[in-house]
């Protein structure tokens, strides 16, 4: 059992995602990222799991094949594209999600490669797994642009209100404003 360890991961993940967030002009959803991590069904598996490199869910899915902190944490999580999934199949999903997703990429991206990271890891990752669970088809479109433009240009040309929500908007159409 790795309390300490897990708790410094999810916390500096957290933090990552967080300033990322700010910076792309959406601070709730970078305070309230990933806060489920910290409820006894994540964090307790987590930390069983817990090896430092990658995610302690996917070292659970390795030697029990299933994980109930995912199932947990994706129903709890906008920000993971497996949450829009309903009965007829995917559906788009809303700008501040979206970008969410994007910085929680690029974050664990740096927590888990640490010096091993670079800008084209998170669209590696993506072509890796995109494949594990169905997605709307401009919410992979946004997904690969961004990804794309992150590999070539790096995080300070993605990485702010302006470029995501005129390449969201170009993608997906308005921004639905929430009532």
């Amino acid at each position: 059992m790795h309390i300490i360890g897990h708790f410094k991961t999810i916390t500096s993940h957290r933090l990552k995602v967080m300033n990322m967030c700010f910076r792309c002009g959406l601070p709730w959803r970078g305070i309230t990222h990933d806060l489920s991590k910290y409820s006894p069904t994540e964090f307790w598996e987590g930390a069983k799991y817990y090896v430092g490199v990658h995610s302690p869910i996917a070292e659970c899915r390795k030697k029990t094949g299933k994980s109930v902190a995912w199932l947990h944490h994706k129903g709890h999580n906008p920000h993971h594209p497996e949450y829009w999934v309903d009965y007829n199949g995917p559906v788009m999903m809303p700008y501040p999600y979206v970008v969410e997703s994007i910085c929680d990429r690029i974050a664990a991206g740096k927590t888990y490669k640490k010096e091993n990271f670079d800008q084209t890891k998170p669209l590696q990752y993506w072509y890796d797994h995109i494949n594990f669970s169905p997605v709307h088809e401009k919410t992979k479109e946004f997904f690969e642009y961004v990804l794309t433009d992150l590999a070539k240009y790096g995080e300070k040309y993605i990485l702010n209100k302006k470029y995501m929500k005129t390449t969201y908007e170009k993608i997906c159409g308005p921004i639905k404003e929430r009532k």
